[in-house]
């Protein structure tokens, strides 16, 4: 039997959102990084964006990590190939520690990764301590590595800070309130690290902050403290190339980046091809068999999509040729014949399937959700500002984890001629069988 795969691991944590996990893990990563060390990143939950911080942070990619949407041996494998070529493995926690089913401490617990929470500190002082404290031993025999705290305001609030905490060994030190490594948020979370002009800038500015702390300081032998032995990568059997020969076209831009890496991986190993499209600059497809338009921020580029006249009669013509085209969320959003923006204003979009998309100031629906298809059922999520209005019969419903669909409950899935489309957003590695149905090619498994 191969031996354990060794390699220091940190999955790091806060006790809400918005404390600053992504800048430190983001941070650290790029410390690491500048110092000339290979350091892969992992994100909990099936969160889109932060993954572009990380994989900016780090030169890496990025895979996501859900006991649900992944199940347990898909993560202890997407470890354990990281462990073998990495000198450290940091995995971002979701919301607070103990949040969601499973949670971050479960996914801590269940793979033994030592835990480090980061507390924003700007209005606490002794509390700090009993905060920390209480996350540590609220759920029993959890890995801990530590405290961090964040947003200081000054040496002396965080000589406060420290002292408050009941193990020395345990506190990793501050981070003082500094503009210059805030990353910028928009309504679905944080703005893709492409987006920002000096994205690079501020995880230096952040990995220079957090080399005067003592986990910035830290070197290779002290990181040994938190090895974690990651179990030997399973053999699998290898998947039908039920894609071989076929070509996907898939829309990455702006205007749709909510891309899995795991989702592309997946369609790879079915076979497939994979060519890139923009929609908001490319004048027409590419040749293909299939398209697929992922989620995004089509709303943030509605006027620029709806100008794009010759990619869309080009999608029209794809679809005239009954080839497939798989649709979700953002990209759903723009093949309907018009959005209404928060401001009132009403674009015209694509036009491929009858009806109208509504922006709303808060979220229309979050949580995971499974599609359940002849072929397999395919897990996922759902995440949207936006709600619509169609004229099509909804063709099935996804439904929460260990519920079954019933009328209204989940998200719809329509379907006319080759198009299918849902605010679902699919983890193609769920199930690849279902996967194939997607972009219409069931039926056509190879050898």
């Amino acid at each position: 039997m191969t031996k354990p795969i060794p390699c220091p691991a940190l999955l790091i944590a806060a006790p809400a959102s918005g404390q600053g996990k992504t800048t430190v893990v983001s941070a650290l990563a790029r410390l690491h990084t500048r110092q000339g060390r290979k350091v892969r990143v992992f994100k909990c939950g099936p969160d889109f964006l932060d993954p572009h911080w990380h994989q900016l942070a780090s030169g890496a990619p990025v895979y996501q990590l859900d006991l649900w949407i992944n199940g347990e041996a898909e993560c202890r494998a997407r470890l354990a190939a990281a462990a073998q070529e990495a000198d450290l493995i940091l995995v971002e926690g979701v919301m607070g520690l103990f949040d969601g089913k499973p949670s971050a401490a479960d996914l801590a617990q269940r793979l033994n990764l030592p835990v480090m929470v980061v507390i924003d500190a700007g209005s606490m002082a002794g509390t700090f301590g009993a905060l920390a404290w209480g996350l540590q031993n609220y759920q029993s025999g959890l890995p801990w590595a530590g405290v961090l705290a964040n947003r200081v305001a000054s040496s002396s609030h965080a000589a406060m800070l420290q002292a408050s905490v009941r193990e020395p060994a345990q506190w990793l030190g501050a981070l003082m309130r500094n503009p210059a490594m805030v990353l910028a948020e928009r309504h679905l979370g944080l703005t893709v690290a492409s987006e920002v002009r000096d994205a690079l800038a501020r995880l230096d500015a952040a990995a220079d902050a957090l080399a005067e702390t003592p986990l910035g300081q830290m070197t290779v032998q002290d990181l040994q403290r938190w090895q974690v032995n990651f179990a030997p990568i399973p053999v699998t059997v290898p998947q039908p190339k039920s894609l071989k020969g076929k070509t996907i076209a898939v829309a990455r831009d702006a205007a749709f980046c909510f891309i899995y890496a795991a989702n592309l991986d997946c369609l790879r190993d079915l076979g497939a091809e994979l060519v890139f499209f923009s929609p908001l600059n490319d004048a027409r497809l590419p040749p293909c068999d299939a398209v697929w338009l992922p989620g995004g921020y089509p709303e943030l580029h509605a006027a620029q999509l709806a100008a794009n006249t010759t990619l869309r009669d080009s999608l029209a013509a794809h679809v005239a040729q009954h080839k497939p085209v798989w649709a979700e969320c953002g990209g759903m959003m723009v093949l309907f014949e018009s959005l209404l923006t928060l401001d009132g204003e009403v674009l015209a979009q694509w036009g491929l399937l009858p009806g109208a998309v509504c922006m709303q100031k808060r979220l229309a629906a979050l949580g995971p959700q499974q599609l359940a298809l002849p072929e397999g059922l395919l897990r996922g999520h759902t995440f949207h500002y936006s709600t619509c209005t169609t004229t099509l019969e909804v063709d099935r419903r996804t439904a929460r984890p260990d519920c079954e669909p019933v009328a209204h409950a989940g998200e719809a899935l329509y379907r006319l001629g080759s198009i299918q489309a849902s605010y679902f957003h699919a983890w193609f590695p769920s199930s690849p069988a279902a996967t194939a149905a997607l972009f219409g090619f069931a039926g056509e498994v190879k050898p």
